[in-house]
């Protein structure tokens, strides 16, 4: 069996392919892309399998080829979708494929002149200059609406799964657009290959169809599992629902790490596998080692540093893993100063705070910050009580009653943080 195969299958990341896909693989360096369409101007970690594919298919001495899909992108996927999604206008959807490609030429190899070295398309590209008719007569007339209604993606939206609306002929298209896009590629790039999540079948199967009708070519098909949480519910989504996004700006650093951290330790044991470029005699090793202490989490903190330095970087690691031991005690006063101030309130989320004017708070005792100005405490003589007792910090360094804070004290050149034991914290901002 070919090598990127059985990396796939042992990582638990296979699927379904076609017939002849192992043999393909095994004949010749071979093309094959996975495409991407830019619903906003960030992925999300549900993107990351997708790419996790493509980098192991580079290294595995094959040539990947990532597609941002600006015509795609107008209409919009139905697979696995119950409704349809609303249209983006043209301006923010050309934005939206321009911040994919700076992010997605972080995760390959673009630099290498080898014959695998990684490309990125943007199917918008080849599709703008197409007529309806033209695309009517030349790729329309190959493909059956029989064979187009008996994929999965259509059938479901038909069968009364994606209530009363049905499917648009907008959306019952976009299997030949895609389909289209394997015929283009093959012809124009050499790519003999596409992959995608396993709800992709039909789409990608359109495609070598397409191939097979209209240039009398073979072409193959691989998926990978949808990825879930053990529990069955869905991956990458807050409580809350909100996505997880690659981009800093949407998702911190922190916040992105402590998602990997959260995992239980049955997703740990399946996501390091999914998401990491560990081998398996290093993975088996840590899983057996995190079982005989599951209380250290070693598996969580492993998987949560492999996935945060391949997107973020060992620098916003190091940072994210700071303000991760802040909350625990193991960190110092100048790591909680050095924090910027999305990153404090992420780690301090639903802690109370006040805002005063700087001079309620800088040169003030501190027996009467913590009462009369911030009423953290509620009185002076509770302050007072609590001081003795050793019981208040300020920006987790213990103080007596003597101490002023000043400029320096300041997170983020705006922020105090008050603590009365281990768990009470009280957020001063200052004005």
């Amino acid at each position: 069996m070919n090598s990127f195969i059985e990396e796939l299958k042992w990582r638990g990341l296979f699927a379904d392919m076609m017939p002849g896909t192992d043999e393909q693989l095994n004949k010749e360096v071979t093309t094959a892309y996975i495409g991407f369409d830019p619903t906003a101007d960030s992925l999300h970690i549900g993107s990351l399998i997708q790419i996790k594919i493509l980098a192991h298919f580079q290294q595995h001495g094959h040539k990947p080829i990532a597609l941002v899909g600006g015509a795609t992108g107008m209409i919009g996927d139905p697979s696995g979708k119950s409704a349809e999604r609303n249209l983006l206008d043209e301006a923010t959807l050309l934005h939206y494929v321009d911040c994919l490609k700076n992010q997605l030429s972080r995760f390959l190899n673009f630099e290498d002149n080898g014959p695998n070295k990684a490309e990125l398309v943007n199917n918008y590209d080849w599709m703008k200059n197409i007529s309806f008719l033209d695309f009517a007569k030349n790729v329309g007339k190959n493909i059956t609406v029989n064979y187009m209604m008996a994929k999965d993606s259509v059938k479901k939206r038909f069968s009364g799964d994606g209530g009363a609306d049905g499917m648009s002929f907008t959306e019952f298209t976009y299997q030949l657009i895609q389909g289209y896009d394997f015929l283009h590629l093959y012809q124009n790039n050499n790519v003999k290959l596409q992959m995608g999540g396993s709800d992709q079948w039909g789409n990608i199967t359109t495609g070598t169809e397409l191939i097979r009708r209209k240039a009398q070519g073979e072409a193959f098909a691989l998926t990978v599992p949808l990825i879930t949480k053990a529990d069955g519910s869905k991956f990458g989504k807050s409580e809350s629902g909100e996505n997880y996004w690659l981009d800093k700006k949407k998702t911190s650093p922190y916040k992105f790490y402590q998602f990997w951290l959260n995992a239980t330790d049955e997703d740990a044991e399946r996501f390091i596998k999914f998401y990491t470029f560990i081998g398996k005699e290093e993975i088996e090793a840590l899983i057996e080692e995190h079982k005989t202490a599951p209380h250290e989490r070693k598996l969580q903190k492993r998987l949560a540093e492999e996935v945060t330095v391949w997107v973020h970087g060992r620098e916003e690691y190091e940072k994210a893993l700071k303000a991760s031991e802040i909350l625990f005690g193991r960190s110092t006063a100048e790591d909680l100063v050095s924090l910027d101030e999305d990153t404090f309130l992420e780690v301090f989320d639903g802690v109370p705070q006040k805002e005063l004017p700087k001079a309620d708070v800088l040169g003030v005792n501190i027996v009467d910050l913590l009462s009369e100005k911030s009423g953290f405490l509620k009185s002076k003589s509770e302050a007072q009580r609590e001081i003795k007792g050793n019981a208040i910090s300020v920006n987790k360094n213990k103080v007596n009653d003597t101490y002023t804070a000043n400029e320096n004290d300041l997170i983020d050149s705006k922020f105090l943080l008050l603590q009365k034991g281990k768990k009470s914290y009280f957020i001063v901002k200052v004005q």
